[in-house]
């Protein structure tokens, strides 16, 4: 014979019993382990959650694109070393998220995406239920892990399981599947609060062996042109004073990639950032501190020195080897290995040889005079070094300001022409150069630090997100989208040799982004020349409020691809196409 449930022992009693439901458990876990803000897109069956997640004093930031919240999550993942949560609905609204959730992954923000899903019966008998998808199976080839419940009185440890997998180890994306019928389903409300746990400990330190330490300074110690990599990774990491130490304390030359820019002021001494070529070249003993051997870094073969022996910080061993043999593997979290190297690093055992240093200062000091010419041309239309010299001149003055940055030529040459300054600000399309990261990442910096934000877009990569300038207007956030608008994909002057039909890579040459925000009440700017640039910027980020600015840039201005055309495949067609008779 079953024993009675809580449920039948209080009615027979008549005693009331206080009850709760899957929507309460799910806000109340979140809760309980301090997740503060929710990212996503309402209907069915989440629209209750983000309504109860508000009330109950947690943060819900409201996008028009399920891809653009989780890119908002994601970012905030990494600015705040812990999960970022995304709510979406079921199959397309979950698809969206997805992307932003495999983009997380591959770039190591700990991020966790909570999708609605339709019946499991109805489901796994594909029996065509609304919005019908196996979202789990959809997922589990794409994230970091994907988990599922199935009982109203296991959400609590899928929330908890799904935060730990996120940030614990390399962080990365996490798929949580809740079903609709969890989601309503109805159990004492003592018996749920019994089910809920609080993380400890979710990301604990790994410390290095010390032989690993040890080999990795006797390396270190023996080169002749010792270089150090710092990678997104470094800067997650937030172990910054660490890592300027260790720097500072050995001599040894750096080059940050892209959004490891800032980490140390890209002006400090011991950069070479602007003679990376050179650096890349002819270093001998290469330490990556956050940093992967992937296609950002020629696989460790393109442009290095064949010769090069690696050390490698990395808190996942399956990295080591990956691309290139990895002499001296430290295999831990950033912090506890820079402590560890440090402690067993004798005073002026690693050091960096004078005659380096100068031959890469000396290499940076021509490469900066050359850029610097180049920044004080004022060429008619305007070309975008002219335009992103006036933004940095500004950003100067505001050095709490987020960067964020997408696109092809803008992305290329603002990262070279702008300079960071403080760690974790510049926020750019990452591993996978993918494009629409835009808005969503500006949002979430704004939301998150409360500080100004100016996101760099080129005109095609604002297009995949434009539409959360709504967003921004809504909530009125500090944010400046200042548009480099050359009228195409890469350039604005291709042709179509068959009709009057624009070509593949032409956009509207006559847009009006900054029409385009007034109508949700923002401020727009149309600007033509440099010094417009600068008016513009300046006025919008002392007001404080969402602000556009169209910066219409000579079309014939960039070039295919940007910095990576050389990945397009050339074909027997490329530059000898023959339109077809009509």
């Amino acid at each position: 014979m079953t024993a009675p449930s809580t449920l039948e022992t209080a009615a027979a009693a008549d005693v009331p019993t206080e009850l709760t439901d899957g929507y309460h458990l799910v806000v109340d876990a979140l809760r309980m382990n301090d997740v503060d803000t929710i990212y996503g897109v309402v209907g069915i069956p989440i629209t209750d959650l983000a309504r109860l997640a508000q009330a109950q004093g947690i943060r819900y930031i409201g996008f028009r694109h399920e891809s653009n919240a989780g890119h908002a999550a994601a970012i905030a993942g990494y600015l705040n070393k812990k999960p970022g949560v995304a709510l979406t609905v079921s199959a397309p609204g979950f698809l969206n998220g997805l992307v932003a959730l495999a983009n997380a992954t591959t770039n190591c923000f700990p991020m966790v995406q909570i999708s609605g899903s339709s019946e499991r019966h109805l489901v796994d008998l594909k029996q065509g239920d609304y919005e019908e998808m196996d979202q789990l199976a959809a997922a589990q080839p794409f994230v970091k892990a994907a988990y599922r419940v199935s009982r109203v009185e296991d959400i609590g440890r899928g929330i908890a399981r799904a935060l730990r997998t996120a940030i614990s180890g390399r962080p990365g994306g996490v798929y949580l599947d809740i079903p609709a019928a969890v989601l309503g389903a109805i159990m004492p409300k003592a018996e749920g609060d019994r089910t809920l746990s609080r993380l400890v400990d979710p990301a604990p330190r790994q410390l290095p062996a010390p032989e690993a330490v040890d080999r990795a300074i006797e390396l270190l110690s023996s080169a002749e042109r010792p270089l150090v990599v710092l990678g997104k990774g470094a800067a997650y990491a937030q172990a910054d004073a660490k890592v300027r130490q260790f720097i500072e304390s050995t001599g040894i030359p750096y080059v940050p990639m892209s959004m490891a820019k800032g980490l140390l002021p890209d002006d400090h001494p011991q950069s070479a950032a602007t003679a990376r070529s050179l650096a890349l070249k002819k270093a001998d003993v290469v330490m990556l501190i956050g940093a992967r051997l992937n296609w950002l870094l020629g696989h460790g073969r393109a442009g290095w020195n064949p010769d090069a022996k690696f050390v490698q910080i990395d808190i996942d061993p399956k990295e080591m080897d990956s691309n290139q043999p990895i002499s001296a593997p430290l295999v831990g979290d950033i912090e506890s290995v820079l402590d560890a190297l440090a402690e067993r690093t004798k005073p002026g055992q690693i050091t960096a040889p004078s005659a380096w240093r100068e031959e890469l200062g000396a290499r940076s000091a021509q490469n900066v005079a050359k850029m610097a010419e180049r920044l004080e041309a004022d060429p008619h239309p305007m070309q975008f070094m002219g335009a992103l010299k006036a933004v940095r001149d500004v950003v100067h003055a505001h050095p709490e300001t987020y960067i964020v940055n997408e696109g092809a030529n803008a992305l290329d040459i603002a990262r070279n022409v702008i300079d960071m300054h403080v760690p974790r600000h510049r926020l750019d399309s990452g591993t996978w150069g993918v494009m629409g990261i835009g808005m969503g990442y500006a949002i979430a910096a704004a939301v998150e630090s409360g500080a100004p934000v100016v996101a760099i877009e080129g005109d095609s990569a604002f297009g995949f997100s434009g539409i959360e300038i709504e967003t921004i207007c809504r909530y009125q956030l500090p944010v400046v989208t200042v548009i480099m608008n050359n009228g195409g994909v890469y350039r604005g002057d291709d042709t179509n040799p068959y009709d009057d039909a624009p070509s593949p890579t032409t956009l509207m040459s006559a847009a009006r982004h900054d029409l385009l925000i007034e109508a949700f009440g923002g401020k727009g700017y149309r600007a033509t020349t440099p010094a417009e640039v600068t008016a513009a910027l300046t006025e919008a980020l002392a007001s404080g409020g969402p602000a556009l600015i169209d910066c219409v840039i000579d079309p014939s201005a960039g070039t295919e691809s940007g910095h990576i055309s050389h990945l397009n495949p050339k074909g027997i067609t490329v530059g000898n196409i023959t339109p077809a008779k009509k």
